[in-house]
């Protein structure tokens, strides 16, 4: 059955521990670059419709969006969600952040391939994050079976985790090449997006240690408790 043993701490805490340390260097990063505003003063918004319509995307929408740090590009309806901050501030971190959706919008148009394989694997994603856990319940009970078929399908969650590294570093790198060509923020204002936008990218380098510690976690657990019948 599962425990808080050893293994928990082998697996799972590295991955936990970076995740942490990520969201609070993610959240600093914001807070203080969030609070420069740039010397163009120009929004978040109004950077992002500037470089999607030098890349030739005029279709792509821009809409404003509840929370913080919920900003993202949605390829099946082409709509491009900054949260009001992002949106309507004119800070260093605003634009980075806006930068980088737009940088997968852009991935979208030339079809980058990771892009497109991780949206090819969503549905098994979202199978494996919501039942996998069920089936390796039921089956440490009724049948080793089911357990596998749980882990199988955690691996697929698993799988969008790492192939989202990717991904998103190559947003970023995206983001910050269409900053300097459009004159957005200079040498020294650049400094705030690198640390902004590499702060977001280890958020998902935690995530991803941590699902990959969660997989190997269930695999030694449930090799173990076939072991023991």
């Amino acid at each position: 059955m599962y425990y808080y043993g050893f293994e928990y701490f082998i697996y799972l805490v590295p991955g936990i521990l970076l995740a942490l340390y990520a969201q609070a260097k993610i959240s600093s990063a914001y807070e203080k670059y969030g609070s420069i505003n740039s010397k163009i003063n120009i929004s978040g918004a109004q950077a992002a419709r500037k470089i999607l319509d030098a890349s030739d995307l005029y279709d792509v929408e821009i809409k404003m969006i509840g929370g913080r740090l919920t900003d993202n590009y949605n390829p099946s309806n082409k709509v491009l969600s900054l949260s009001k901050d992002v949106y309507e501030n004119t800070s260093i971190a605003s634009i980075s952040i806006a930068a980088h959706e737009v940088g997968h919008a852009i991935q979208d148009k030339i079809d980058y391939k990771p892009l497109r394989f991780r949206e090819s694997i969503v549905p098994m994603a979202n199978l494996g994050s919501n039942l996998s856990v069920w089936f390796i319940i039921i089956g440490c009970f009724f049948s080793y079976f089911l357990t596998q078929i749980g882990v199988a399908l955690f691996f697929f969650a698993v799988l969008f985790q790492i192939v989202t590294l990717p991904v998103e570093f190559d947003a970023s790198r995206r983001a910050k090449l269409a900053i300097e060509d459009a004159g957005f923020l200079d040498q020294e204002e650049m400094k705030g997006t690198k640390e902004v936008l590499s702060a977001a990218a280890l958020t998902y380098v935690g995530a991803t240690l941590t699902a990959i510690g969660q997989f190997l976690r269930l695999l030694a657990l449930t090799n173990g408790g076939r072991r023991r019948r």
